[in-house]
């Protein structure tokens, strides 16, 4: 077990609209400083069926696709003792302060990748913070019950609908 401080910044800008929200980054994102840099684990995938868009594959293009694509990006846990990438190995965290975030970006919905960040989220964050957040399924390749079809089926309307609150999502195909 070893202490570790999250050293990624969060990616917004002032046009972000959605904050999806991980829980710690993973030893390869903590070696690639960026978000989901595994390359098994599924959420550029996801994200990006769930738009219709090709997959980003470098850190530039998926900040350019996270930005352009109004999408926030940041975990939950600012510390934290953990075992390699085990979520189940989490203990002893203190949560990133998400304050200035949302006062910078005029986040409407807030989603979490996976049980582990939703459960912190809630037991962390939304009590200061009063705002929920939906619970995502987690695009970890440890995920392994869901499909990438099944997850993009889940993300892809819950996505859609934080980016385009009150449209169809059948109106939404040529995003």
């Amino acid at each position: 077990m070893e202490h570790m401080i999250h050293e990624i910044k969060p990616v917004f800008n002032d046009k972000s609209r959605i904050l999806i929200l991980g829980s710690f980054p993973s030893v390869k994102s903590r070696e690639g400083q960026f978000f989901y840099h595994h390359p098994q684990n599924r959420f550029w995938k996801v994200l990006a069926a769930s738009l219709s868009q090709s997959v980003p594959a470098t850190v530039e293009e998926k900040t350019i696709f996270l930005l352009s694509n109004h999408i926030a990006v940041w975990d939950v846990i600012a510390s934290c003792d953990i075992q390699g990438s085990s979520d189940s190995s989490i203990r002893n965290v203190t949560p990133n302060d998400l304050t200035n975030l949302l006062s910078l970006a005029p986040i409407r919905s807030i989603y979490t990748n996976g049980g582990t960040s939703h459960k912190l989220f809630c037991k962390h964050i939304e009590p200061s913070l009063g705002r929920s957040a939906v619970k995502l399924p987690s695009t970890s390749p440890a995920n392994a019950a869901w499909t990438l079809e099944r997850l993009v089926g889940v993300w892809g309307p819950a996505i859609r609908k934080g980016l385009f609150p009150g449209k169809p999502d059948s109106d939404l195909t040529d995003f």
